[in-house]
């Protein structure tokens, strides 16, 4: 609850209550009490200082009686208002901080998450895709007011987004959102000296996961690369192609716009690994039953088998046989996506399964 609302009406009370002990004092006392003579006397009977009246009531038996009334009135009110405030910090401050450990517990229990460094321009796009896409994820910004209000803005559904306020160069920064069990992690803060840092500090401590760099100044593109950045991107350079794309092929961005707006149906592009424990290895497309079965459409495989191209095959026929490593790209929505890749990671026994992905 927000201080102004907690603490509205008991310090509209206390205000009210000292306004009228003015103009009790000035009405009661006579015309020697001036307006601030009144204003001391009030303050000092709510607050019970214990100074000697400026407003002598001991000739005024009237005046003494309103003044008793202003103290037990005045005492009980002042108490009301400063235990209200000190209930409101504390409670804040202990809810705070178990807001917090319970976050940091959630975040070291994450494994193949993905590490977002910057909540900036770039990398709340990158959280808004990670969240629609329900991919685990865990951000970094050294604001937390510039973080709380991100949440605030996206509304109820990121109440739960976890976060780290700190440096993500720093090392304990990193340890601190799990890094060695994390999958991937995006440089997207504004400074390309930071993202250089991180790439750095970051790649030293894990050699498995995967790094994105943001890059403003082309300069900074290799040496992020020699850094151990698997990839870096420019939102410049991606937003320039899209402008041109809008004016060449402006039916293409549309569909492409509808598959990252659409409100009903998530629908993406994503990739599907065959590992050697997969129940795909070894079957043809055609027994995956893509289409039928996820509702996804087969567009390219790239296969590491001996012998392939190691480039993508775009279009592949159905009787192309899958081998270890081979990356099958398909489009659909993405619950069929992850029922897809939940199925092709399950344990397999040729003799009880048929050699065909379960729905």
């Amino acid at each position: 609850m927000r201080l102004s609302k907690r603490l509205g009406t008991p310090l509209l009370l206390l205000v009210a209550l000292i306004t009228a002990s003015i103009i009790g004092y000035r009405l009661i006392g006579g015309p020697d009490v001036h307006f601030l003579d009144a204003l001391y006397m009030s303050i000092i009977t709510l607050a019970g200082v214990g100074y000697g009246e400026i407003v002598d009531t001991s000739h005024n038996p009237w005046l003494r009686i309103f003044n008793i009334g202003v103290i037990m009135v005045g005492v009980t009110f002042t108490v009301y208002v400063f235990s209200a405030v000190t209930a409101f910090l504390v409670e804040g401050q202990i809810t705070d901080l178990f807001r917090k450990r319970k976050m940091q517990k959630r975040i070291s229990e994450l494994r193949h998450h993905y590490i977002v460094c910057g909540l900036g321009d770039t990398g709340r796009y990158v959280v808004g895709e990670l969240h629609k896409t329900g991919t685990p994820f865990v951000a970094i910004d050294q604001n937390e007011e510039h973080v709380k209000q991100f949440i605030e803005k996206q509304g109820d559904e990121y109440r739960e987004m976890l976060y780290v306020i700190g440096d993500a160069t720093d090392e304990a920064i990193l340890d601190q959102v799990n890094l060695e069990h994390a999958k991937g992690l995006i440089a997207a803060v504004s400074s390309d000296k930071d993202n250089l840092v991180i790439t750095v500090v970051a790649r030293q401590k894990s050699t498995k996961v995967r790094i994105v760099a943001r890059w403003t100044d082309a300069k900074y593109t290799e040496r992020l690369i020699k850094a151990g950045a698997n990839s870096t991107v420019s939102p410049n350079a991606i937003g320039g192609m899209r402008m041109a794309s809008e004016v060449l092929r402006p039916h293409v961005v549309g569909f492409l716009d509808m598959m990252l707006r659409e409100k009903s149906k998530t629908l993406r592009i994503e990739e599907l690994v065959v590992k050697g424990h997969s129940p795909w290895l070894g079957q043809q497309l055609e027994a995956l039953r893509l289409k039928s079965e996820y509702n996804l459409l087969p567009l390219a495989i790239r296969s590491t088998h001996e012998g392939a191209s190691p480039n993508f095959w775009v279009n592949p026929p159905e009787n192309v046989v899958l081998s270890a490593g081979s990356v099958v790209i398909v489009m659909g929505d993405v619950n069929d996506i992850r029922r897809a890749r939940n199925d092709s990671k399950e344990d397999h026994d040729p003799a009880a399964v048929p050699p065909v992905a379960k729905a």
